[in-house]
């Protein structure tokens, strides 16, 4: 595998100037100009065998994801993407991977003209671990949250839901075009990226914005990798369009009024509603309008913190 300093020149020669770049790679850190408006900042970190198993997917579609995945949550808030730092642990008996992986995450760097700024290298007998943190910058029309849907707003989604570990989960677009589209069309109360699965994210809005929400079965857009993959579990198509993660759409609130205005006039294909915002609780209502409890199933990380032991105060002490 090449030397640290290698690898550092080979980016720099693959590393294009960028207008917002006063200096990017090689120094101890990367200058920009300055925003106008405030700075949005999100990081993700992917790992070899929970978020993709490199030896089937091969580093470059990885490190495409890796970078999809943070510029989605740039999308979430209806943010524009500026530049992304990116940290990597490399596995010590693989030379070709850090190139590879390096053109995947330039790859969708590029397709949003986000420059790659720095980030750090390391090497060890690990997996791949890749860690991609994104700067970007909100718009005129201010920051979009989770936090501000209200009762009686409308629910909507981007496109088609289900299946994405069929292939979807590495090869999706985050909708940063989408959403400025949006944001510029109506006023967002709240938006979040499905990663965790709609029925999961759909609950984060609402527990952020302090109402609940009924999801219409039959409103709900179902991908054909959700039908294919039905056919290998014991799950139908809806189930999968509900609690599957990494489809990368986005859900957000809007008022009824701007909720009839993206029905008569849509600015992007793929717009569906699939319900309201309501005073508590998760609903899924049937096409008879009967309403059924809905438990917030998605995907979540595996997460184990070892207990700590912590001394008790010494007035608290057996002797």
């Amino acid at each position: 595998m090449p030397g640290e300093w290698d690898y550092i020149a080979w980016l720099r020669w693959r590393t294009p100037s960028h207008p917002r770049v006063v200096l990017g790679v090689g120094d101890d850190c990367a200058v920009l100009a300055a925003p106008s408006r405030p700075l949005l900042v999100t990081t993700d970190m992917l790992m070899d065998g929970t978020d993709f198993w490199l030896a089937e997917v091969g580093p470059r579609r990885a490190g495409r994801k890796a970078m999809a995945a943070n510029l989605s949550d740039i999308a979430a808030m209806a943010g524009v993407p500026v530049a992304a730092v990116v940290s990597l642990a490399l596995p010590q008996s693989d030379g070709a991977v850090a190139e590879e992986l390096y053109l995947g995450l330039r790859e969708m760097a590029d397709r949003f003209n986000v420059p790659i700024v720095g980030g750090d290298t390391n090497s060890w007998m690990g997996k791949l671990v890749v860690a991609v943190t994104v700067l970007g910058e909100v718009t005129e029309r201010g920051i979009v949250r989770r936090s501000g849907a209200q009762v009686g707003d409308w629910l909507f989604v981007t496109g088609p839901l289900g299946g994405s570990i069929l292939g979807h989960h590495l090869d999706f677009t985050p909708r940063i075009d989408e959403a400025l589209r949006l944001h510029e069309c109506v006023a967002l109360h709240a938006m979040i990226d499905i990663s965790d699965g709609l029925a999961a994210d759909v609950n984060h809005i609402c527990q952020e914005s302090g109402c609940g929400a009924v999801l219409r079965a039959d409103a709900i857009p179902i991908s054909p990798a959700a039908i294919e993959l039905s056919r290998q579990t014991q799950k139908t198509p809806l189930d999968h369009a509900l609690e599957d993660g990494e489809d990368f759409e986005l859900v957000f609130a809007v008022s009824p009024e701007d909720g009839r205005k993206l029905q008569q006039e849509p600015p992007l294909p793929g717009l569906c509603k699939i319900g309201e915002c309501v005073g508590s609780g998760l609903w899924l209502e049937d096409a008879s309008g009967q309403r059924q409890p809905l438990a917030p199933r998605g995907w979540e990380h595996p997460f184990a913190i070892a207990p700590v032991a912590v001394d008790a105060p010494a007035s608290k002490r057996q002797p």
